[in-house]
């Protein structure tokens, strides 16, 4: 996977505000435990159940970070996809989430900016039960060629 070429996201001239993007994450105890050693993180909150027990969560939560990074991978796969860049990114963590809950995020374009060559999305998650767990704003940047680079790729495509 790295080192490989890979396709543009979309630029914002192929943007249209409303565009959405519906995913669905199970959050399993390895991808809990890869963000743990990752990190270094050692809250018993996220991993311990006799701690979490004693909390008013009552049982393990997930990290808040794991739960951006699956809205930070939706935007650099998806929405608009590679070369993307997060420039600003503002959240609110309504419920928390459990392990092996699984979330449904909405993605929506809700603003193209041509003069600043930023999009905003708006992002709302929900869990198994249709309850809300957060919902987000972020400004990204969608993928920019050099002009040199969008001269080779026109003519990439016209040879198609």
């Amino acid at each position: 996977m790295i080192g490989k070429p890979r396709k543009l996201g979309k630029t914002i001239d192929s943007i249209e505000e409303g565009e959405t993007l519906s995913l669905t994450e199970s959050i399993e105890d390895n991808e809990l435990l890869l963000y743990l050693g990752l990190t270094n993180d050692a809250n018993p909150l996220y991993i311990q159940h006799d701690y979490a027990k004693k909390t008013e969560f009552e049982k393990p939560i997930v990290p808040t970070v794991m739960l951006i990074g699956i809205i930070t991978s939706a935007v650099s796969k998806h929405l608009p996809g590679p070369g993307s860049n997060i420039v600003n990114f503002s959240i609110n963590f309504i419920e928390p989430v459990y392990h092996y809950e699984t979330l449904t995020f909405q993605l929506k374009v809700i603003k193209v900016d041509h003069r600043k060559e930023v999009i905003m999305i708006s992002v709302e998650a929900v869990n198994s039960k249709e309850e809300r767990v957060l919902d987000a704003m972020i400004m990204v940047q969608p993928p920019q060629l050099k002009i040199e680079d969008l001269e080779e790729l026109k003519e990439e495509t016209s040879d198609e």
